[in-house]
């Protein structure tokens, strides 16, 4: 099986070597850069085994995107200290939704009308809705991608009903396929970025419950999320254009 690697960063300015990525699974660092083949180099090299390869990259690439700390220390808030991060953010606010679905949509009275009708209520006077349109209207941007497997799932279908209600409220709001997300490399993680120096980590148990919200300011690690946004940003489309082109699948 491969391996999931996150791309820490590179200091080329075309894009190329050197470049550092973690195994998102192991915690290994991979890092990429020009071999070092001179046979009087290599002899150098204490503890340099036959089937061991070595690479040259600059202070400067470990320095920026070298992993700072062993394991990362969660920092939680609760749910209403979450919930202000929407009123007090300065310019943006993006959230990245991947699971096939939520017990909260569940829950909801509108779930219900969506399985009798297929259509999602439009219920614009919630007080999520209200502080969205707020935001919206001072011109603030809030935008999310949605990731959707194929067939997709009945949770999926609900979302893809609702963003109607979203984009009303003047979100950016866009869908991908599930194999284009592994294309990118997207991770399998909900979280919403504010102001691109903060991110909110959603964390939900086996039955999809929504427990609580882990909190990351560190630098390089904001950093991989908003990379992450501007790679999902990328490979999305529209709701409304991605809704069309599910209905032509269909």
């Amino acid at each position: 099986m491969a391996r999931r690697l996150w791309f820490n960063g590179t200091d080329s300015k075309n894009g190329g070597c050197p470049a550092i990525h973690e195994d998102l699974d192991s915690g290994e660092v991979i890092v990429q850069g020009e071999p070092l083949t001179d046979p009087a180099d290599l002899r150098q090299l204490q503890h340099f085994g036959p089937g061991d390869v070595a690479v040259a990259v600059t202070r400067e690439l470990l320095v920026n995107h070298g992993p700072k700390v062993m394991k990362r220390v969660p920092e939680l808030i609760d749910l209403e200290e979450f919930g202000r991060l929407f009123e007090t953010f300065e310019h943006s606010a993006w959230h990245l939704e991947t699971r096939r679905g939520y017990a909260s949509d569940r829950e909801d009275l509108g779930y219900a009308e969506f399985l009798a009708t297929g259509a999602a209520p439009m219920d614009l006077d919630s007080d999520w809705c209200e502080t969205i349109r707020k935001q919206t209207t001072s011109r603030k941007y809030v935008g999310r991608v949605r990731v959707v497997d194929n067939p997709p799932t009945e949770g999926q279908l609900f979302l893809l009903s609702y963003a109607r209600v979203n984009a009303a409220t003047g979100e950016d709001v866009r869908n991908l396929w599930r194999e284009d997300a592994d294309r990118v490399r997207l991770p399998a993680e909900d979280f919403w970025v504010f102001d691109s120096r903060l991110v909110a980590i959603l964390r939900f148990d086996e039955r999809d419950v929504f427990h609580d919200v882990e909190i990351i300011t560190e630098p390089a690690e904001v950093l991989r999320y908003c990379q992450v946004r501007d790679a999902a940003v990328h490979a999305s489309i529209p709701y409304d254009q991605f809704t069309a082109q599910l209905d032509t699948k269909g």
